[in-house]
């Protein structure tokens, strides 16, 4: 749905928060989520829809009559699609994803064929006049390659060639249907790409160089004008809990981002655990009781941990900082677990919801990105006392946002 005045920003929710990989199953929760919150939330206005679409569905819905059967729908309920999520590449729900989240990685086949699929489904589906977004993995895991920075070199190299393949599709699009897509990658805690200084080393090293030779080839066009098709279509997602987890300020980001040419494609709004860090013994006992629920099986939840002099601290997920507690020296610890956006406070818990302020004011002042997406993922995996009825809860979240944009 479109939010300002101008009609520039569009906002919606990730639909990766409903289980099911197969076409099928996603179609059953598009129909049965998607109409109601529209009619309280934009009845006479069109609104848009962030897909997830796994590996399967993506197979299947360019089958048959499938995607013509799904822009049917759109059309008659006054929906459109301008994001998709090519993150999770297999199952999301109800098993556990932990690291296989990031597999395929960028430097494999399989993780390339999925995206050219998701792009070309994007550019049938995509409305004129708006630009479409992917988000997907940042390269790759670190922890699979065990502080080894060649094989990591090696990896960034072949995701690189693999990413300029998808920028000459979408060149390709853009030039036979006016359609504007983009890639984005989602830099979170412990992967290839995880803060600011690791994308901009990124782009410099990798993208840019390797990246303007093989376009110029792929397209058979001159090398000069292949540094702004790069920049052009390949972007950041801007994970509001990721980045704060990393104890990023979102205006220096934005503001590093743009002096080296680097747009933020889709900005994901989400909130993640912060929790100060008690000196005395027994309320660190009580702060683990009730971090505890929170170290569940199916999700990585990575903390980063700050001390006095501003020292960062990782713990690949949230059960292993939970043994180390008692002992740590930090002052605050950060959890990637997405918790809702609409609540700050969680007894003894803290979220980072004000990173989300700064970033929807810095939107609405500055031209930085016009693709929203709400992503809190997790409404399974919370602890059952802050489990609710979940369409009342993505109303409640969309409401939390629009509230911060003026009429």
């Amino acid at each position: 749905m479109r939010i300002t005045s101008n009609n520039n920003i569009h906002l919606t929710y990730c639909t990766n928060i409903h289980p099911g990989e197969e076409w099928e199953k996603v179609f059953v929760n598009l129909k049965q989520y998607i109409p109601p919150l529209k009619a309280k939330l934009s009845p006479e206005k069109p609104f848009g829809i962030g897909l997830r679409l796994a590996d399967i569905a993506t197979r299947e819905l360019l089958k048959n009559s499938n995607l013509h059967n799904l822009k049917s729908w759109l059309k008659k309920h006054d929906l459109y699609i301008f994001t998709l999520n090519g993150f999770p590449y297999g199952g999301f729900h109800s098993q556990v994803v932990k690291d296989q989240v990031y597999a395929p990685d960028w430097s494999k086949s399989e993780r390339l064929d999925y995206t050219l699929r998701l792009v070309n489904i994007l550019a049938e589906l995509l409305p004129s006049g708006v630009d479409g977004s992917i988000s997907t993995v940042p390269l790759s895991y670190k922890p699979w390659f065990k502080d080894n920075i060649l094989l990591q070199a090696s990896v960034a190299k072949s995701a690189t060639y693999n990413l300029v393949r998808v920028v000459a599709e979408m060149v390709r699009i853009r030039i036979e249907t006016g359609k504007l897509l983009h890639i984005n990658l989602e830099p979170e805690p412990d992967a290839l790409l995880e803060n600011t200084a690791e994308v901009v080393n990124y782009f410099q090293k990798y993208l840019l160089p390797i990246g303007k030779d093989y376009l110029a080839k792929l397209l058979n066009i001159l090398e000069e004008i292949c540094e702004s098709q790069l920049l052009e279509h390949v972007r950041i997602c801007y994970d509001t809990c990721h980045f704060a987890v990393e104890y990023e300020n979102p205006i220096s980001v934005f503001e590093q981002f743009k002096n080296f040419g680097i747009k933020i494609g889709k900005i994901q709004i989400s909130a993640a655990l912060r929790v100060k860090v008690p000196k005395d013994i027994s309320e660190r006992t009580l702060l683990k009781e009730r971090l505890q629920p929170f170290a569940e099986s199916t999700y990585l939840h990575q903390v980063v941990e700050k001390n006095s002099n501003n020292r960062l601290n990782h713990y690949s997920d949230l059960d292993k900082a939970l043994n180390n507690l008692e002992k740590t020296t930090a002052d605050e610890w950060r959890t990637h677990f997405h918790v809702p956006i609409f609540i700050d406070n969680y007894q003894l818990l803290q979220s980072t919801q004000d990173d989300i302020v700064t970033v929807l004011e810095l939107v609405q002042n500055n031209p930085v990105c016009n693709h929203l997406e709400i992503e809190t993922y997790t409404w399974e995996v919370l602890p059952n006392e802050m489990k609710v009825n979940l369409l009342a809860s993505i109303q409640r979240e969309y409401e939390w946002v629009l509230d911060k944009f003026p009429l």
